[in-house]
């Protein structure tokens, strides 16, 4: 059964001959424990279907099926307590609080987020810093870490809720080719380890190897890459 279903998507920007389409007749199935990458030149509107999917910017027409509820179909409220509790975000920018250390900053999701109590929200929060390679750097505030570390502690943030699918807008831009490479397969194993959807946005060719499926976007127009040939289990080499 799919996790995610887009049908006949479509979403456009400005007014008569100033009018854009940046996404046409759009459809998506996608399921769970898929890494998924959309590709596609800048501007191509990439953000904005990721945006769609998530349910942060509606469409024009079409409609976005996710664990068998219409999303657009919910009022603005039901959509922003079904995102609280069933989706992850990550940012190129981070979008850590400055004054929070690294727990802190995991702590306040399932506090406020999901009303954990102190002892769980602590366990919890130690086990995803642990499974990311950060349980050192728990007591660090952002500006005391590099920029993979903060990097890494946004991911652990948008993962420590456990969510059913987790959306990533150029989660490594703002990273060298070694801290990314660091960040994605980390979100790769993550993506399999806990059946999660992952669907990621970039630009840079080198994550394809680590996507399980890849998509472009182009002129509004979705179009599937063929499958790629690794196991869905086995990170690249």
């Amino acid at each position: 059964m799919s996790l995610l279903v887009a049908e006949h998507v479509s979403r456009s920007f400005g007014q008569g001959p100033e009018r854009v389409e940046v996404l046409r007749d759009v459809n998506l199935e996608l399921g769970r424990g898929e890494f998924v990458l959309l590709m596609g030149p800048s501007g191509s509107g990439k953000s904005t279907l990721l945006a769609v999917l998530s349910g942060l910017a509606r469409p024009d027409g079409g409609k976005v099926v996710v664990l068998g509820q219409d999303l657009w179909a919910m009022t603005e409220k039901q959509r922003e307590r079904f995102r609280l509790k069933h989706c992850g975000f990550i940012f190129q920018g981070y979008n850590l609080f400055p004054s929070l250390s690294a727990s802190e900053q995991l702590e306040m999701v399932l506090r406020w987020g999901e009303g954990a109590g102190a002892g769980e929200a602590s366990r919890r929060v130690a086990d995803m810093l642990a499974e990311l390679g950060l349980a050192e750097k728990r007591h660090l505030r952002p500006g005391q870490l590099s920029g993979g570390e903060k990097q890494r502690v946004a991911v652990a943030r948008a993962l420590v809720k456990n969510p059913e699918l987790c959306f990533a807008d150029e989660p490594t831009s703002a990273l060298d080719w070694m801290a990314g490479k660091q960040v994605v397969n980390m979100l790769r194993q993550t993506t399999h380890r806990h059946n999660t959807l992952m669907f990621v946005v970039a630009h840079d060719t080198r994550l394809i190897p680590y996507a399980d499926r890849v998509f472009h976007l182009e002129d509004g127009q979705l179009i599937e890459a063929p499958r790629l040939g690794h196991p869905a289990g086995d990170a690249p080499s």
